[in-house]
Formats: structure tokens, sequence, C-alpha cells
């Protein structure tokens, strides 16, 4: 059985053109910008057999998605995190979810992207209640 890690190295390897590269990046900035990140894939289906890239801390933080002439990538709580250099260009009509979409040619602001995944990091983790004080 395939590990989370190897699905995705499966996915982006059966993405040869340039949407494997761009997956294969965005996979690196999310890393680089938080080491404590983990991933997997989830929601595979028959319409969908390779399923989502997820990267999650304390909660989803954001998907990959390879769409047919984009890379999508979702942040799932992307409606309230701060977007200065407005990335997002994507999904900006609910109360949630935000996506970048990416299309051939692109270039990505990675240190924007950064900014933009440690803050999905920070929202997750701000929702952690803390652990209640001992009574002595």
């Amino acid at each position: 059985m395939s590990g989370p890690s190897q699905l995705i190295d499966d996915l982006i390897a059966g993405t040869p053109d340039w949407r494997g590269a761009t997956l294969a990046k965005l996979r690196r900035i999310i890393h680089d910008a938080d080491p404590g990140v983990t991933e997997e894939v989830k929601w595979r289906r028959p319409s969908n057999p390779m399923g989502a890239p997820v990267f999650e801390h304390n909660g989803i933080v954001c998907i990959l998605g390879v769409l047919k002439e984009r890379v999508r990538l979702s942040f799932a709580e992307g409606a309230s995190l701060p977007d200065p250099q407005q990335l997002f260009n994507a999904m900006l009509e609910g109360n949630k979810v935000r996506a970048i979409d990416i299309y051939e040619g692109d270039k990505l602001n990675e240190t924007a992207l950064k900014d933009l995944i440690r803050s999905g990091v920070a929202h997750n983790l701000a929702k952690v209640k803390p652990a209640r004080a001992r009574k002595k």
C-alpha cells in the first residue's frame, strides 16, 4: 500500500505537463512555509481516481487540484485569511473557501503564497482550544 506522500508523487508523475511541475512546486512551497504540515490524499472516487492532495496542520490548510486547463490551490478557511497581495482569484463568492487558479505561464509569488499558507496554519492553531488548567 502506498503512503500519502507516494500517492502525491504518483499524481505529480501522472501529470507530465506544466500542471505536474506546478503541483511539485506548490507542494515544495507549502512544506517550506510550514515544515509541520502533513499531507495526504482525500476524495478519491471514479471521476477523480488520484484524489486531491490535502495539506493539514490542526485542520485542513490547503488542497491542490488538477483541472483541465489550470491548477487550483484552495484554502479551506480562505475567506478568513488576509490576502494583501490579492492572490485569491477563484471561489470568491463563498463565506469559507477561497482559491488561487494557476494557468500555464503564470508566475508564482512564492513569498506571498508562503505568507498565505502560514496565515492558514495560524488560523487553524487559533481554533485549538487550550487545555484546561489542572486543579491543584
